[in-house]
Parts: structure tokens; C-alpha cells; sequence
């Protein structure tokens, strides 16, 4: 994990969105330890994936991004998170439309990602999000034996293993949901 110093992110609520503390409070007992959970402070300025990835010597196929799409059906804003490796972009407008069931898809606008999941832009990560989106993660994220994701907040960074993630409520693991950068 390049050289971030981590710690269990259960016991460093400061360095967390208030949902992603409360869904760490509520972590299934029968899902992946909560304590293999980890976060670590970084500096905001260097939040975005490149820079951080350069900054704190973490690979980018350890670093994972999460973005908010959505599409319209029926006069219906529809949202969902898609978690992919920084190696890699989300197939928005097919994967993940289909997904949607949406004629188009497209990110979300930032305004709307941050006041829906009460995350900081450049922060957002599955943990914590609204319980009636779909999250939607590549198979790659969940083979990975550990991932670096958002904490909801620019200032920290969570780690944890792939297939913690596949525990969360409402994820769909996707063969594919990304293609190659």
C-alpha cells in the first residue's frame, strides 16, 4: 500500500464521511472483518487518482475509482456507482447503462453526486452510499487482494480487501463493467 499509513478505519471516524462511519458501524458480522478495514490520512491537494498514486507509491491497479452515473427512464433519475481499478474506465454508456435500463447514461453531475451521497467530489466511494442505488463493481476490483478506494472525504483514503466489497448491500460484481485505459 505504497506508503500510506493506515490504521482501522472503525477507530478514525474523523478521517470519514458521516456515511461511510455509519456503515462501518453497521458492517455484517458475517462479511470480511471490519478491522481489515484501514484508512489513511493523505494531503486533499492530492486526492485525484494520478497524483495520488505518484505521492504515496501506490499502484494504480491498487487504486480504484468510484463514479456516480446516471440516466433518465420515464422521467426518472436513475443512479448507480460503478467501483474500477484506476487501470481502467467504466463502460458507461454500455455496461452500465444496460445496468441503469437507461437509453443514455452519462456521470453524474458533481453538484448532484456530492449532495446525493453526502461525499466530497474526488472522495466518493461505495461505502456508505444511498441503500436504493445499485453498486456496480468490476470483477477486477473484487479479485484484487487489496484495493485503495475514497473515503467519502479528500483528506484520507480507505484500504481494503477486494472482496470486502462484493458484501456491500446492493453490489452487482460485473465481469467487464470497465475496459482498458
Amino acid at each position: 500500500m505504497g506508503t500510506l499509513k493506515t490504521e482501522p478505519a472503525r477507530t478514525r471516524p474523523d478521517l470519514l464521511a458521516a456515511p461511510v462511519a455509519a456503515a462501518l458501524a453497521a458492517w455484517p458480522a458475517d462479511a470480511v472483518e471490519v478491522d481489515s478495514v484501514l484508512v489513511a490520512p493523505i494531503d486533499a491537494e492530492l486526492a485525484d487518482t494520478a497524483q495520488f498514486c505518484a505521492a504515496y507509491e501506490v499502484g494504480l491497479d491498487e487504486s480504484a475509482n468510484c463514479v456516480v452515473v446516471a440516466g433518465k427512464r420515464e422521467g426518472v433519475t436513475r443512479y448507480a456507482a460503478c467501483l474500477v481499478l484506476a487501470t481502467t474506465r467504466v463502460d458507461v454508456n454500455g455496461v452500465a447503462r444496460r445496468a441503469l435500463d437507461v437509453r443514455k447514461a452519462s456521470f453524474a453531475p458533481m453538484a448532484d453526486a456530492v449532495e446525493l451521497t453526502g461525499m466530497e467530489y474526488g472522495g466518493i466511494t461505495p461505502i456508505g452510499l444511498p441503500a436504493q442505488w445499485p453498486i456496480l463493481v468490476d470483477a477486477r476490483v473484487v479479485a484484487a487482494p487489496y484495493v485503495i478506494v475514497g473515503s467519502g472525504v479528500r483528506h484520507s483514503k480507505i484500504a481494503l480487501p477486494g472482496a470486502a466489497l462484493a458484501t456491500l448491500p446492493n453490489v452487482r460484481v460485473v465481469e467487464d463493467l470497465a475496459k482498458p485505459v
